[in-house]
């Protein structure tokens, strides 16, 4: 794959092809979305040292976020359904290893690492507008969402 990704335009929803490890560590950006479908979402993300996503609940969200570059922490902690048990996970994540994380569980996901953690993430359906960029934690942490 030659295409640089282009980290300005959203290619969503039409078919589309990247290298994700390429285009996370690229990314300079807290998040970019990359691809926005009607039923989910791409982005990645770009987290300091001791730095961490913070702790949040996605209601109508299944998300899976994958480590593309350096060492993390993932917390979870699900809520108690029907059918499941509250349940807390904690597990260290290096590069290549991925989270799944079920609608309606908190989870942070912190940098333990000395450079920069790069992160890829699908939302199941998406959870932001299509394009959009946050280019720090705090104006993630100003925008409304679509759940």
């Amino acid at each position: 794959m030659g295409n640089e990704y282009d980290m300005k335009k959203d290619k969503g929803p039409y078919p589309y092809a990247l290298n994700v490890w390429k285009t996370a560590v690229q990314n300079r950006n807290y998040r970019t979305t990359i691809w926005t479908g009607c039923n989910l979402q791409m982005t990645v993300m770009s987290i300091p040292p001791r730095s961490d996503v913070g702790s949040e609940v996605h209601k109508d969200n299944d998300q899976y976020i994958r480590v593309e570059q350096g060492n993390a922490l993932v917390k979870m902690k699900s809520s108690k359904s029907e059918n499941c048990e509250r349940r807390e996970y904690e597990q260290t994540l290096c590069a290549g290893d991925a989270v799944f994380v079920p609608a309606g569980t908190r989870h942070n996901i912190i940098n333990i690492g000395r450079n920069d953690l790069k992160l890829s993430s699908i939302y199941a359906p998406p959870h932001h507008k299509p394009g959009t960029v946050h280019r720090t934690k705090k104006d993630a942490e100003n925008e409304a969402y679509l759940d």
